[in-house]
């Protein structure tokens, strides 16, 4: 709530001047089209601030250009030959393998259906967040990272057995697939099995009884969802009141 305002003050401050403010919870960036331009909104936003007794970190407040990136919500930005790829951020890359070394070494004494569930719930939820960007390449190496870390676990666990004993116990086929670190009852996802879903803009001008087939395809597109969110959209884009 203490930030709500600034928007519209550089609304007022530089129209026209292609000046943008995105912002999620306490998080935002400024999106300017010359430096001199973001300095001066810099100032502004640091006045709006003081008002309010707060500053900006100055460890985190950088002036970059698009072509140099930056990160934004587990998120690099950054222009190549002037396209802008949006891909999963080193830290956000570093934080996820750290969080599975720490699992795995916490596992020392878990049967492996304790690790692959425990692990899978990552693997869902960082393939989830990430999916709508350039995350292939990402998803590959955290694939190979994940291999190198159960064999390490499974070693680990029988320092007295060979490669093949390892390998036979814990990984097994799976369909077409070779080297599946599963059991009887669970398997181990993979990151590159999440397949890339660019994110569709919302047209916030549409109307459910004259765009109904927007309405159907965005439905299709969000059947995987929560059956709650089905619902409501559905009512929303199809009920209609009687007598029409």
């Amino acid at each position: 709530m203490t930030l709500d305002g600034i928007e519209k003050i550089l609304v007022g401050r530089f129209p026209r001047k292609k000046v943008h403010f995105i912002r999620y919870a306490d998080d935002f960036l400024v999106t300017a089209p010359s430096r001199k331009i973001a300095e001066e909104v810099r100032e502004t936003i640091r006045e709006f601030l003081a008002i309010r007794g707060l500053e900006l970190s100055p460890e985190k407040t950088v002036i970059t250009h698009i072509d140099e990136g930056f990160d934004f919500l587990g998120w690099n930005f950054r222009k190549y030959k002037g396209t802008l790829l949006i891909k999963p951020s080193q830290k956000s890359i570093k934080l996820i393998t750290q969080n599975i070394k720490t699992i795995v070494r916490k596992a020392k004494a878990w049967t492996q259906d304790q690790l692959i569930k425990n692990l899978n719930q990552i693997i869902r939820g960082w393939t989830n967040y990430h999916r709508h960007i350039v995350a292939n390449d990402t998803f590959r190496k955290l694939d190979a990272y994940m291999w190198k870390v159960t064999w390490q676990w499974g070693k680990r666990r029988h320092p007295n057995k060979g490669h093949k004993w390892v390998a036979s116990k814990y990984w097994h086929s799976d369909g077409n697939r070779n080297w599946v670190f599963r059991t009887k009852v669970t398997k181990l996802l993979k990151f590159s099995d999440a397949k890339i879903r660019r994110h569709a803009m919302l047209k916030l001008d549409a109307n459910p009884y004259l765009d109904r087939n927007y309405f159907l395809e965005r439905k299709k597109r969000i059947k995987r969802q929560t059956p709650w969110i089905q619902t409501r959209i559905s009512f929303f884009a199809f009920s209609r009141p009687s007598g029409l």
